[in-house]
Parts: structure tokens; sequence; C-alpha cells
């Protein structure tokens, strides 16, 4: 009898354990889910540029003095800020100077001689004159009076090229300052020095027309920085200068700078090996911002093409396919089909479906939670 009932023991495990299997996949046994209140806020469309962005300055400058020479002075080192005009650098003179002092020297010599034979044409003027009024008694011959009119006009045109040598030396002066004053290299803007490429005592040479030769100073505009980033080409018809952006950058996580849409390339980017792209310009609505920025930094730029205020919202991952979603009514789930507004990586608008408060379920990654499931909320 014993032997019997030892024999039954095993099959009544089985059942056992078929009857705790069942119950567990009927749902007898409540799942644990992590729900999302449904609740109101903020919800946008949005674009995101293709690949990563830069920043840039609009105003950048690498300068170098219009004459080669030894560098005899540095006005302002890096990160030191320059208003326009501040003379930043200045090479040896000391010739420059020497010929503009001689050509100052000329142009006084030059006017001496101009009041000199001015003053000899019009001595020669008034004797022509005198002696005209004296011929009228036949006291002076005719052929005296011509070799006095003459005389006179040899003196006006002595005068006259006197006065040319003047303006031409007066140009050599002016000549002799310009060159003086190229070797002195001026801010164009204000700004702040970027970087210096010479120090005191070494040659440098200006950069010639047309070639890309690196300058001597780097003379950024911090108030000028913007963001350049690509787009896809399919998401150019829907953006355009004026809209609001959302900017980050890899050195500040976590930060999002406010933004605008100023500029839309006119045209498409076509790279062999590279998705087609539009290119676009943000600029920082608080400057302030964008002064601690370097230029070059990578930067990611989110374009808000529409937004929604105060209205139903239930987080992005928590969408089935078909905008459905897994409602936990009590003790069960329940499936919901909604209408979806706007929606984003982050949220989708709820215009019908959900009501305020309701708890929907956002672990969807297990194949028991189901419509119908009975299920609980984890703490």
């Amino acid at each position: 009898m014993r032997h019997r009932r030892l024999s039954k023991l095993p099959a009544l495990l089985v059942a056992v354990g078929g009857v705790l299997f069942l119950s567990r996949c009927d749902g007898w046994s409540p799942v644990e889910v992590n729900v999302e209140t449904v609740g109101r806020g903020r919800v946008e469309r949005t674009i995101i540029n293709s690949k990563a962005g830069t920043v840039r300055a609009r105003r950048r400058a690498n300068l170098s003095p219009e004459l080669g020479g030894r560098v005899a002075f540095i006005g302002f080192r890096e990160g030191e800020r320059v208003a326009r005009g501040d003379v930043l650098l200045r090479i040896e003179d000391q010739d420059l100077r020497a010929r503009v002092k001689l050509s100052e020297r000329e142009h006084e010599a030059a006017m001496a001689t101009e009041t000199q034979a001015c003053l000899s044409a019009e001595l020669a003027d008034r004797d022509l004159q005198r002696n005209r009024e004296l011929s009228r008694d036949n006291i002076v011959s005719e052929e005296a009076l011509d070799q006095l009119e003459s005389r006179r006009d040899a003196e006006r045109a002595a005068c006259e090229a006197a006065r040319a040598s003047t303006r031409r030396s007066s140009a050599a002066v002016e000549l002799a300052r310009v060159q003086l004053a190229k070797t002195i290299l001026r801010a164009p803007f204000d700004g702040v020095v970027a970087e210096v490429g010479s120090e005191l005592g070494e040659w440098v040479t200006p950069s010639p027309a047309l070639m890309a030769v690196p300058g001597i100073l780097d003379l950024i505009d911090p108030s000028s920085i913007y963001v350049s980033a690509p787009v896809d080409e399919v998401d150019s018809a829907s953006i355009h200068a004026g809209l609001p952006a959302r900017i980050t950058l890899d050195p500040y996580p976590g930060q999002a700078l406010e933004g605008e849409v100023v500029r839309v390339a006119p045209y498409v980017l076509d790279v062999q090996e590279q998705n087609r792209t539009v290119e676009i310009e943000c600029d920082f609505v608080q400057q302030e911002n964008s002064v601690r920025l370097l230029p070059g930094t990578s930067a990611d730029v989110e374009i808000i093409l529409e937004a929604h205020d105060d209205v139903l919202r239930v987080p992005a991952h928590a969408l089935l396919e078909g905008d459905r979603v897994l409602v936990l009514r009590e003790d069960h789930l329940e499936e919901r089909q909604l209408e979806i507004g706007l929606k984003n990586w982050d949220y989708a608008e709820i215009v019908e479906g959900l009501s305020e408060g309701e708890r929907v379920v956002v672990s969807l990654d297990r194949v028991e939670v189901r419509a119908g499931a009975r299920a609980v909320a984890k703490p």
C-alpha cells in the first residue's frame, strides 16, 4: 500500500507544476510592469542635423603685415581683447622713417623753388607792364617789348613747372608715409586674439595674394559666433530662417542653448559616398553664451518646426505599432487605440484615446506584457 502511494507521487508533482505553469501563463499571477502617468506638457516636432555641426565665426581674420621685415613690437597676446584700430604688431621701420624725412625735405626744397620761380614770373610781368606804358611815348622800342614778353612767358612756364614739381614731391611724401604705415598691423575689428605666430626679432613676410598661407596673427570676433550644421535633403523643404532651435555642444553636456535659424543654403551638397545634405546656419539668441565658445567646436542642432504646449502626452517609447498603448486598469492590461498629434523622440501628443491620470505601460520588452494580462505597477 505504501509502495502504491509513493508511485503516484511523481505524477502528482507534475500535475501541480503544470497547474502553476498554466496559472502564470493564463494571467492568474500578475506581471510587474513599469508605467508612466498620462500628463500634460509640451510636445514638439523637430529636425536634427544629419551629422555633427561646427561652431564658426563670421568675422575671423588671419592677419599679416603688408611689408616684410623684422618684428619690433607685439601689442597683444593670445586671449587678449582688442579694439578696432589697436596696433597688433609692428616691424622695423627706421629706413622707411628716414625715407619719409627725406621726402619731406625734398618737398620743402620744391616749395622754395616754386616760390622763387613764381616771384620771378611776377617780376617779369610787372616789367612788361611798365615798358608797355613807356612805349606809348616811344621811349621803348617794339623789339624790347617782344623780348620782355618772351621773358615773361618763360618765367610763367618756370613757375608752373615748379608748382608741378611741388605737387610731385607732395605725392612722394604721401607715398613714403603710406609705406611706413604698412609696417604697422592694426586690428580691423573688435575681437579676441586667438593666436600669434611670431616673436620679437623674427623675420616675417606678407602673405602672397591668392595663396592660402597662414597669417601671423589670428583674430576672432566673439560676437559673430554661429553654428553651421548639415541636415538631410529630405528635411530641407520644412526649414526656413526664423525657426527656433536648440544647440548642444560636447564641452557643455546637459546644457541646451537657444538658437535661431538665420540661413538655409540655396543648394544641396552632393559629395561622393555621403548623404546629400543642406547646410544651415544658427545664431545664438543670447550672444553672451557664444562668447565663451571656441570656433571649431562640434555642435548639434535641433530645429523646432512646430510645438504644442499644455497638451496630453505619453512617452514615445510607450507606443506600440499602429499608435497603440497598453493601459493598466486596476489589475489588468487594456489595449487602447490612439489618435496621435505631434511626435518626437521623447513624447507623443494624445489627441484622442487617453485621459489625464491614466497609466500607460513603458516596459514592453517581455512576451507576457500583453492585452488582457493581469498586471501590477512596479513600485
